[in-house]
């Protein structure tokens, strides 16, 4: 591994305050915390850390503020072996978050987005990303964006990356707009939850059928591979030149703080992508990450090591291969179901429209 192909990270990055609670209050309604803790995060410092803690060199491209925040932010990424040529410092606030966090790990944010969107022009006028940083995207093994960012900043460096034939991996966290189908074009594989499936959808995801079926009509947006998260479910990958793959999550003893799970399993599987493991190896060394994080309080505190990680790995295996295959309907949709027949083409329209009919996808439904 070395330097000549880098995860480069283009994203936010925030001081995460936590409070502990055992609910969160009504409207109108004052309770105490248990506990209160400020640590760094936002999802593209929490993405940069994770994949640096798993040894392989990383880029953070971001902006903080001229506070004692912005110290707090760089410090934990310095430490997690976070390369920072290219993190710059503007007027206003760093970003910054209250993690209200519940019994059982279960947290709701608020966030005040700060230098993340005081992204200024260059001196054309027209773009935000410097010479160097273009640079530094078109030998990248991969670039990882999040939407804590203006859309204009995503779509500058994904179209840098498109160019270069440089992997784009969109993390569709943050702000809940409809992600720009400009953007979507230029994503290689998006990743999501279950409340962002929806949301880009409008379909349930309630089963491992529904969730395979609002992934293919996300593709029909222009993405190539799509990766839904599903928490304590696990993850499905549905690529565009094959079935569908199931990750089951590997579980915790104890679920303590589950706030930068999901950037863990971005994070870990980007890094297993530019390692050219293969998808249903990228999955596991994802899920493997993501159960460490938990176990933790806090986002970058809690990403793991890579040792940790392999560890993992290797005890999990015996208690995988015990557990129970997903039911016969669900084996017969992976089976049957790749919407992009050819790597790189989307299938003539007739596939593309039987593969819809198969799936009971209407094509006048498929918006952005």
């Amino acid at each position: 591994m070395t330097l000549s192909a880098p995860l480069v990270v283009v994203g936010s990055a925030n001081a995460d305050m936590f409070v502990e609670v055992d609910r969160l209050p009504k409207e109108g309604e004052t309770i105490a915390a248990k506990s209160g803790q400020t640590f760094a995060g936002g999802k593209g410092a929490n993405q940069a850390s994770c994949a640096a803690r798993l040894s392989y060199p990383t880029y953070f491209v971001g902006q903080v503020g001229k506070d004692g925040h912005a110290s707090l932010v760089r410090d934990a990424l310095t430490s997690a072996g976070v390369r920072l040529d290219h993190m710059n410092t503007v007027k206003g606030p760093t970003g910054h978050a209250l993690v209200m966090l519940q019994p059982g790990g279960k947290s709701s944010i608020v966030l005040v987005q700060g230098a993340n969107v005081s992204w200024p022009r260059l001196a054309d006028g027209i773009n935000r990303l410097t010479t160097t940083v273009q640079q530094l995207i078109r030998r990248a093994g991969a670039v990882l964006l999040q939407r804590e960012v203006p859309d204009s900043v995503n779509m500058e460096a994904a179209k840098i990356a498109r160019s270069a034939n440089i992997p784009v991996i969109l993390d569709a966290g943050g702000t809940g707009t409809p992600i720009p189908q400009e953007l979507l074009k230029c994503v290689t594989v998006l990743s999501v939850n279950e409340l962002e499936v929806a949301r880009l959808t409008g379909m349930p995801t309630n089963t491992w059928e529904q969730v395979i079926k609002a992934a293919a009509k996300i593709q029909l947006m222009g993405v190539k591979n799509v990766l839904v998260k599903l928490g304590e479910r696990g993850a499905i990958l549905v690529p565009q030149d094959g079935p569908p793959l199931i990750q089951r999550a590997i579980q915790a003893p104890v679920v303590v703080d589950t706030t930068g799970a999901g950037d863990t399993f971005t994070a870990a599987y980007a890094v297993a992508l530019v390692e050219h493991q293969s998808p249903s190896e990228s999955l596991r060394f994802a899920a493997a990450a993501a159960s460490l994080c938990v176990r933790a309080k806090g986002a970058i505190i809690s990403m793991p090591e890579r040792q940790a990680v392999l560890k993992i790995l290797v005890n999990h295996i015996g208690i995988e291969q015990e557990m129970p295959l997903p039911d016969e309907h669900v084996l017969q949709l992976l089976e049957e179901h790749t919407l992009f027949p050819h790597e790189n083409t989307p299938g003539t329209s007739s596939q593309v429209e039987e593969k819809m009919q198969l799936m009971q996808i209407q094509p006048e439904s498929v918006t952005v």
